[in-house]
């Protein structure tokens, strides 16, 4: 083998692999110096969690449980949950109440905040920074001082104790916020994107439409999180708008049942509430969690 390899030394070729003692590589495994490094992330992590869930968790198990001046009196049960579904119009009245006026301000916020977005990232014209920092003004603005203004307008029109009124409010509250977040997801897509589209031919609404709407997928769906929970959450604007019991939205009912006899308060029903408040925030949030995090995260990674 030796007199080989000279002879391809000799004649110009390729030297000869020579097979060597390998070094093994140190596998990634789990040490006790990173075991030690992580752990104060773990235990801070799971203490913030339990913090944040211990009610939730509390509330739950409280709402079937028993308890004196409920209707789940003996044993555990679901007889907050029959209160609660027998009061007065019926939670499923308050349900599809509810779930009207959310979905109603979230398509007209996706809508608003999307054209506004789109029009302050792209376009020029005299005033725009101005008109953007007015916008962002309303969120200076305590929300409660303007609640009777809009009530005396709302009636002024036909829209006080209307579903659609409230809707029209929560969603003007909504805008500010929205807008911004919308304006910095168009900043962070590239230029050239709706520049190429118009130059085969797209409209600027098409090129919104084709183009860069699946780019701002992630904003759009914060936008619309964001305003479904506050919308589905609000109990100040049913409360000042709304003065038909047939109208009201859920956190409104399960104010008005908390003290519903003599002024004693039903914790039992309230706490069935409070559950059947939060599951759809809980799941919406953990279904669109990933996409929520890349919306807030698409104005960072701007430059």
């Amino acid at each position: 083998m030796v007199a080989e390899s000279r002879s391809q030394i000799a004649a110009g070729g390729p030297l000869p692999s020579v097979a060597g003692p390998t070094r093994r590589s140190r596998p990634r495994g789990v040490t006790i110096a990173g075991i030690a490094l992580r752990t104060p992330y773990w235990v801070f992590s799971g203490s913030v969690g339990l913090i944040f869930l211990a009610p939730l968790l509390w509330t739950a198990v409280a709402s079937v449980g028993p308890r004196a001046g409920t209707n789940q009196v003996n044993g555990w049960g679901f007889g907050n949950y029959e209160t609660l579904a027998n009061y007065q119009a019926g939670i499923w009245r308050y349900l599809a109440n509810t779930a009207f006026v959310a979905l109603l301000a979230v398509a007209l916020t996706l809508l608003i905040s999307l054209l506004g977005g789109y029009a302050f990232a792209r376009f020029r014209f005299p005033g725009k920074n101005i008109l953007f920092l007015v916008t962002l003004a309303i969120l200076m603005v305590p929300y409660a001082t303007l609640l009777i203004p809009l009530y005396v307008l709302l009636n002024q029109v036909g829209l006080q104790n209307s579903l659609v009124g409230v809707a029209l409010v929560l969603t003007m509250f909504q805008l500010p916020f929205s807008t911004f977040l919308m304006r910095i997801s168009f900043e962070a897509v590239p230029r050239e994107l709706d520049e190429a589209a118009m130059v085969d031919g797209c409209s600027t609404f098409s090129a919104l439409w084709r183009v860069l709407l699946p780019a701002v997928k992630p904003g759009l769906i914060t936008v619309g999180l964001f305003a479904f929970l506050t919308a589905w959450n609000d109990f100040m604007a049913p409360l000042i708008l709304i003065n038909d019991t047939e109208r009201m939205t859920l956190p409104l009912a399960v104010s008005n049942l908390r003290g519903q006899v003599q002024g004693v308060v039903d914790y039992g029903a309230t706490e069935a509430g409070v559950v059947v408040l939060a599951l759809p925030c809980i799941v919406l949030f953990l279904l669109l969690q990933r996409h929520y995090v890349r919306g807030f995260m698409s104005g960072a990674m701007k430059g």
